[in-house]
């Protein structure tokens, strides 16, 4: 293993935003190094969420997983990144992608361009944390003569939340890494390598990935089976970059949700953290391997199960740390 990875756990957008403070410290107790925050329409908004989190722990990087480009102005994006920031140095990591564009459409601003207006969001977001005078007028932002007040330092990172090859080739020219959803095949995370065309030394790679940890390897993966059975359906582009994706489309399709039992063995850890704890170790180490700069598990929306979730996230990152 070349480097150990960062290791941490989201929040879901269905918990309570009453339940932050707990849910980080005990992610930080658990030795966990970054907690990322799900912000998706209409739950909650990441950067109040941000401020909690980052108050009630000492260590913890927090991620704003992520900001919808469109759903701010560029300027405001950049002033919510800025305070934060300024208020805990070096923790925290901002993230800006397309969003979801029906929800977009709903809220009366989805770009017939989402690549270009990302591109330019990210770009004046970026240029702006940096202290720039930024003074631009694109087909989506508008900055006229902007300047921060208050530039955080050290500049925090920006990494943008996304999939296809294009918004992947984008993210390599205008951000300072990407994070791809959950779930992160080790086969993805090459294409988007390649799709991006930055080296992992130069260029943060982060994932949210897919976590069911069991004593009995197939009980999680009979667990796992019906989620990964739904991104299936979705198209998902991490189970599409499979060498075996046509053979999992098959048994989906055959056995619905309860097409566990007749996969191979061998195909559980290149999907994600699904087995017992040596299942999910062989998955982590071989994103390890492969360059990944943060790993970052997907717990379940129910709050009693994603707190059992979190400790299992802190073993990993462990014994990862430990041998790394």
């Amino acid at each position: 293993m070349s480097h150990a990875p960062a290791i941490g756990i989201c929040f879901d957008r269905t918990f309570q935003a009453s339940e932050v403070a707990d849910y980080a410290r005990r992610a930080e107790a658990a030795g966990l190094q970054e907690l990322w925050l799900i912000e998706d329409c209409f739950f909650t908004t990441a950067p109040p969420l941000a401020a909690v989190a980052l108050a009630s722990t000492e260590r913890l990087h927090i991620g704003l997983g992520i900001l919808p480009a469109v759903a701010r102005t560029a300027a405001m994006t950049a002033m919510e990144i800025a305070t934060l920031a300024s208020l805990t140095p070096a923790r925290v990591i901002g993230g800006i992608g397309h969003g979801v564009q029906p929800w977009m459409e709903q809220m009366g601003v989805r770009p017939a361009s989402p690549v270009t207006a990302l591109d330019e969001v990210l770009t004046v977001v970026r240029r702006l944390l940096k202290g720039e005078t930024v003074d631009v007028a694109g087909e989506y932002v508008t900055a006229k003569d902007i300047r921060l007040e208050h530039v955080p330092s050290p500049v925090p990172s920006v990494v943008a939340g996304v999939r296809g090859p294009k918004s992947l080739a984008m993210a390599g020219r205008s951000a300072d890494g990407v994070l791809l959803d959950a779930p992160c095949t080790v086969d993805y995370f090459e294409q988007a390598k390649a799709s991006c065309g930055r080296d992992p030394d130069e260029f943060a790679y982060r994932c949210f990935a897919t976590l069911c940890v069991m004593p009995d390897r197939q009980e999680a993966r009979r667990a796992a089976a019906p989620f990964l059975a739904e991104m299936v359906g979705h198209g998902h582009a991490g189970l599409a970059a499979l060498p075996f994706h046509d053979e999992l489309c098959t048994l989906v399709e055959r056995h619905g949700p309860n097409w566990a039992d007749h996969a191979p063995d061998d195909w559980w850890t290149r999907i994600g953290a699904i087995g017992n704890l040596d299942d999910a170790m062989s998955y982590v180490g071989a994103l390890a391997d492969a360059g990944m700069t943060g790993i970052s598990f997907f717990p379940a929306d129910d709050l009693r199960i994603a707190l059992g979730q979190l400790e299992t996230a802190g073993l990993i990152a462990g014994q990862l740390h430990a041998g790394g």
